[in-house]
C-alpha cells in the first residue's frame, strides 16, 4: 500500500469519480475546526494536535473515519464498524456517490466529535492483560534454566498459553504432569498449541 505524503497526491492517485468525492468531503472538513494533514498515508483531520477524522479510498466507496466514533450519537445511522471486534472506537461513513453527500450532516458528526474531544471523552484502546506465571511453572524454570531462556524469549501468547496450561489444573499431579509434557516443547521452541495451527 502507497503511503502519500500530501492530501493532494493522495486524492490524485484515485480514480476520477474517487476524486470527485474525495475533493467534496475534504472541503467540507476543511470548513471545519479540524487541521489537515496525513497520518498513516491517508489524509488525516485533528484537533488540538489528537487525530478525529480520517477519509480513505476504497474500491466501491469513499470513507469518512471517526477514530471515536463510537461515541457518537449516529441518529441518522450513518456509522459502521468496519473491523468488527478489533476496534472499540473507529467507526467508518461509507459513501458511494456525490449524491449520498450530506453537508449539514457531516458537519454536525464533526461539529460532535470536537465536542466530544473538547469534554475528554474518549474510549482508550485496552491493554493486554498482565501474564500471570503459576509457581508451579516458575519453579521449573528456575530448574531448567535453558528452558527459561527459551521461554523468556517467545511471544508473549505462547507464554500465556503455557502459563494458562498449568494454572487450569486443578490438582497438584495434574500440574506436575503437563509441566513435565510441555519443558520438552518449551525447549524445541514450540508453542503449545503450534501443531493446530497452520
Amino acid at each position: 500500500m502507497e503511503r502519500y505524503t500530501s492530501v493532494d497526491d493522495y486524492i490524485n492517485a484515485q480514480s476520477a469519480e474517487r476524486k470527485d468525492l474525495l475533493e467534496k468531503i475534504r472541503s467540507i472538513l476543511n470548513s471545519t475546526a479540524l487541521e489537515e494533514t496525513v497520518k498513516w498515508g491517508a489524509p488525516a483531520y485533528t484537533y488540538e494536535g489528537k487525530t478525529l477524522v480520517g477519509m480513505g479510498s476504497f474500491k466501491d466507496f469513499v470513507a469518512i473515519w471517526f477514530h471515536q466514533g463510537a461515541l457518537l450519537t449516529d441518529s441518522h445511522n450513518k456509522l459502521i464498524n468496519a473491523q468488527e471486534g478489533v476496534t472499540k472506537a473507529l467507526r467508518q461513513w461509507r459513501l458511494s456517490s456525490e449524491e449520498e453527500i450530506d453537508e449539514g450532516l457531516i458537519k454536525k458528526y464533526v461539529e460532535e466529535t470536537l465536542e466530544n474531544h473538547r469534554q475528554g471523552k474518549e474510549i482508550k484502546p485496552q491493554k493486554a492483560k498482565e501474564l500471570l506465571i503459576p509457581p508451579e511453572l516458575s519453579k521449573a524454570l528456575e530448574i531448567h534454566k535453558e528452558a527459561r531462556i527459551i521461554f523468556e524469549g517467545m511471544s508473549r501468547s505462547k507464554q500465556r498459553e503455557y502459563a494458562e496450561h498449568i494454572a487450569e489444573a486443578k490438582r497438584e499431579e495434574t500440574k506436575k504432569s503437563r509441566i513435565e509434557k510441555i519443558l520438552p516443547m518449551i525447549l524445541s521452541g514450540k508453542g503449545l498449541y503450534d501443531k493446530y495451527k497452520k
